[in-house]
């Protein structure tokens, strides 16, 4: 029962949080009007600024913000115990991420739409303005990259959600085009449109997975995460330069009642699970006693580990980036960036869930010291089967141990060992465990959360590119690099990038690097929540309205990341010559300090003081 008061008290958490904190930033802050101009009209180009409904915007916004983020944060988060990562993500989401992602929106939408870097120039200084976009840029070819990499990846380990994906781009188009001329049937066009896709899984997973052939002129890119990469980031440049009406908004319309349908039979589940098949949280420890060596310390990594479900940078992107330049009032900015914010959360609690009284319901496999076998765990040894805390060698059944692709023995156990394919796949098990207790298959039901996680990634992955494009332009413009902001050439480079840091070479070649760079992107998107709020916090300061909601917030931001990197610099990435990662994070750590010296410096002099307008 406990699992089921959790779900409960968090959910009922949000709602109050929606109705209180929200409405009162909205009324008593930031002052919504129904009468102000916003950049979708004053701007309208029928390409990227788009007057939309608010419950299409809230859509995109959702699906954009969520991705994989909310899903593999939790995941792995749950190492340290679940409560740390409970209690993260309920007040996170409340207090500092709802805040991140509305603040950013009304600052966005009362700057013509303009990105928080764009507007960080005149909130703060222009120099701040050029360290915040070259930050920015940096964390989206990551996003690109790694994003790619991610869903190429559910693509080779779940072979049957690949028809089910990729048939979501035509009905998106078809539901575009029809809305356009009938408005009034987008709800009922969702829904047929996630019908027939619920349809394609049912035959993706039983009848057609679809898995690559083998393309040995491709050399040493002979692999199917390469392939699938290539194919993602082509999709993407065609996707983030048509008009957002087109295919990004019905595409993530289908995508948020995709959601909403999961969220529901989750909900479902885990309540019959609770009630009659003894699901219980406390499989897993509330605060985790034994942490394996190889563990970082939860001070400052749980904040770097959930980031999408509690507070992310990457949101203040979106929120300036694609949602400020559709929304069609004002008022619409609570709901589309206080609220979605609030549901991301209230999806990583149900991710948490799945991945403590769900796995502890039972596991299908589990990899022992002596052999692999498969069998039926129920409770904590399901659990620990996942996380487990000792790294042990695995063993064949002749006793010898297991070698990787790499000729590296493999092992389980231990923080090195919780990589994508675990993370993903204690959700995907947790969940269809939940699925399975209202009558929904096993294998049907990691179908459906597979293509859930594949949907999202490839809707992040399309609107960071077009995120990238404007950032890009944005930075041509003020380095007067004026071809650059071209779209086309701003979107090829943005695509370039991405696909650069996904080769990066690794242990099985091209590909299997671009995760090297992983480690950084959690401390490098939690800098740019820091600084997104540091922008927020002088918008506020320049009008003379209260800053003490959103001051520390800013400042816990800005000292997690940088106090993670500076932790990876010294036990990780120095002692073991990753030459790399140490350039990089020892630039970023120095961006942060001129950016924070910037403000500082700034602070006692812009206090009441309107910045110019834009």
């Amino acid at each position: 029962m406990s699992t089921l008061l959790v779900a409960l008290g968090s959910f009922l958490g949000f709602i109050i949080a929606y109705h209180t904190y929200g409405k009162w930033l909205g009324s008593k802050i930031f002052n919504l009007s129904t009468h102000a101009d916003v950049p979708s009209e004053t701007q309208r180009d029928d390409v990227d600024f788009v007057p939309t409904s608010r419950d299409i915007v809230f859509g995109h916004h959702f699906t954009s913000i969520a991705g994989t983020g909310p899903i593999v944060g939790p995941a792995i988060a749950v190492f340290w115990g679940w409560l740390p990562a409970l209690l993260w993500v309920i007040f996170g989401s409340i207090f500092v991420g709802a805040v991140h992602d509305f603040g950013a929106l009304v600052i966005s939408l009362r700057n013509k739409g303009q990105t928080i870097g764009e507007t960080a120039g005149r909130l703060i200084n222009p120099r701040a303005k050029v360290l915040f976009l070259l930050i920015l840029c940096f964390a989206l070819m990551m996003v690109l990259g790694v994003f790619g990499l991610v869903i190429a990846l559910i693509f080779a380990l779940y072979p049957e959600t690949v028809l089910s994906v990729w048939i979501e781009i035509p009905l998106a188009l078809g539901m575009g085009y029809i809305v356009s001329k009938k408005p009034s049937l987008k709800l009922l066009l969702s829904l047929v449109a996630l019908a027939i896709m619920y349809l394609f899984v049912y035959i993706g997973a039983y009848h057609m997975p679809i898995t690559l052939p083998s393309v040995d002129a491709l050399g040493s890119f002979n692999s199917p995460v390469v392939i699938w990469t290539i194919l993602l980031l082509i999709y993407c440049f065609i996707a983030s330069i048509i008009p957002v009406q087109i295919l990004l908004q019905p595409r993530d319309y289908l995508n948020s009642h995709q959601l909403m349908m999961v969220l529901a039979l989750l909900v479902l589940g885990f309540l019959a699970a609770s009630l009659f098949a003894g699901a219980d949280i406390m499989s897993a420890p509330a605060i985790a006693q034994h942490i394996p060596i190889d563990a970082p310390p939860i001070w400052p990594f749980l904040f770097i580990t959930i980031a999408c479900g509690a507070c992310s940078g990457f949101h203040s992107l979106v929120s300036s980036g694609t949602t400020s330049k559709q929304l069609a009032c004002e008022p619409d900015a609570r709901q589309v960036g206080y609220g979605a914010m609030l549901l991301e959360g209230a999806l990583a609690v149900l991710v948490i869930l799945s991945c403590t009284a769900g796995l502890g319901m039972g596991s299908q496999t589990a990899t022992h010291t002596t052999t692999s076998v498969t069998q039926t765990l129920s409770g904590r040894q399901a659990w620990e089967s996942r996380y487990q805390a000792d790294i042990r060698p695995v063993l064949d059944e002749h006793n010898q141990p297991v070698l990787g692709k790499n000729g590296v023995p493999k092992t389980t156990g231990g923080w090195k060992n919780q990589r994508l394919p675990q993370q993903l796949g204690a959700f995907i098990e947790g969940g269809a465990n939940f699925l399975k207790t209202i009558g929904i298959p096993l294998k049907f039901g990691m179908a459906l959360i597979a293509v859930l996680i594949a949907s999202f990634a490839a809707t992040t992955l399309d609107t960071a590119t077009r995120l990238q494009r404007y950032l890009f332009q944005e930075l041509a413009h003020t380095v007067r690099v004026e071809f650059v902001a071209n779209k086309y050439v701003a979107t090829t480079l943005a695509v370039v990038t991405g696909f650069i840091i996904a080769m990066i070479p690794g242990p099985s070649g091209p590909g299997s690097g671009g995760l090297i760079l992983w480690p950084l992107f959690g401390a490098i998107n939690q800098l740019l929540a820091g600084f997104a709020l540091m922008v927020l916090v002088f918008y506020l300061w320049r009008r003379s309205l209260p800053v003490w909601f959103a001051l520390p917030p800013a400042l816990f931001m800005m000292v997690m990341p940088g106090w993670a990197l500076m932790y990876q610099l010294i036990y990780d990435f120095i002692p073991h010559e990753k030459w790399l990662l140490v350039s990089i994070a020892v630039g970023v750590e120095i961006l942060q300090v001129w950016m924070i010296v910037e403000g500082i410096i700034m602070w006692p002099r812009v206090k009441g003081v309107l910045e110019e307008e834009c």
